[in-house]
């Protein structure tokens, strides 16, 4: 066995652990710079009463994202409820975030914008705005 190949290797795996680590960091730090500026355009485009615009060949366009979440101690109840109303197939450990507010907002859009009364009391709804870049 080459001791010096093994402990090469080895100073090897802990750089790269490291490098892993330090882009983990990058990365969260990167989208909470994202989520900020997002927001701050968002905040902008509203008060100017900006649906959309395009710059330097990318269409920004303001967009409200629903977004649902279980209420705070009714996780287990809304999962019931899932269940009861035939859509256990969403329900694991936990429930998709986006999955969950993708089905809210199907759901308030088939009763006629308001949430189905079974929810009540089970998911926070909120609008969230938010700015789409497309391409042009």
């Amino acid at each position: 066995m080459d001791d010096g190949a093994v402990f090469r290797l080895a100073a090897r795996l802990k750089q790269l652990k490291g490098r892993k680590e330090e882009l983990e960091e990058a990365r969260k730090e990167l989208n909470r710079d994202i989520e900020e500026a997002q927001a701050r355009l968002a905040g902008l485009m509203i008060d100017a009463e900006l649906r959309n615009f395009t710059r330097d060949g990318t269409q920004f366009v303001l967009v409200n994202a629903v977004r649902a979440s279980a209420r705070a101690g009714a996780r287990e109840e809304l999962f019931s409820a899932l269940r009861e109303q035939g859509h256990g197939g969403m329900v694991s450990e936990t429930v998709n975030a986006n999955s969950l507010s993708s089905f809210v907002k199907e759901q308030i859009e088939e009763n006629g914008g308001d949430l189905p009364g079974w929810l009540e009391g089970l998911v926070s709804v909120f609008e969230q705005p938010t700015v789409q870049l497309k391409k042009t």
